[in-house]
């Protein structure tokens, strides 16, 4: 079985900000957009697409404070046997004329394809009191708190 994925558009990131740039031919994907202040961003962690890193099932120590071992699945880490990545990300601008979304944060780099976009709705995308392991429980409780964590405290990859 194969299966076959067309990138929507790229990922922009740099000092300026964060947006997502669609291919023209998907921008009429963007009608009814208006009104939804986060989206959950499907995109491929092209930097880590290679026989290596798909290989890869057990991070050793990705988290500073988490287990000394942990299967790709129990992280966030970039090797995985599918690259593939998931942001809940805050919408800041919509430009429909060049199929630009813009973004207050992503953890994409520059240049990143975005394989699909979603919107986010609290009845399907919000657990009420999620629980995770204690190693984690001081993280922020929330997207819009996460921008001002420090993240390069928590993670070893």
């Amino acid at each position: 079985m194969s299966y076959s994925m067309n990138p929507v558009g790229k990922i922009h990131a740099d000092e300026d900000g964060c947006f997502i740039e669609l291919e023209r031919r998907f921008i009429p994907a963007m009608a009814g957009m208006e009104g939804f202040a986060f989206i959950q961003v499907l995109w491929w962690f092209s930097d880590c697409d290679n026989d290596q890193s798909r290989t890869s099932l057990v991070e050793n120590k990705p988290y500073r404070n988490g287990p000394d071992v942990m299967g790709v699945f129990a992280s966030r880490s970039p090797e995985r046997p599918n690259p593939i990545a998931v942001t809940a990300a805050q919408v800041t601008y919509l430009d429909h004329d060049r199929g630009v979304i813009g973004l207050g944060w992503i953890d994409a780099n520059n240049g990143t394809p975005v394989l699909d976009i979603k919107p986010y709705t609290p009845s399907d995308d919000r657990v009420e009191a999620p629980a995770v392991p204690d190693w984690c429980a001081h993280w922020p409780k929330n997207v819009e708190s996460s921008g001002e964590f420090d993240w390069n405290t928590e993670f070893n990859f």
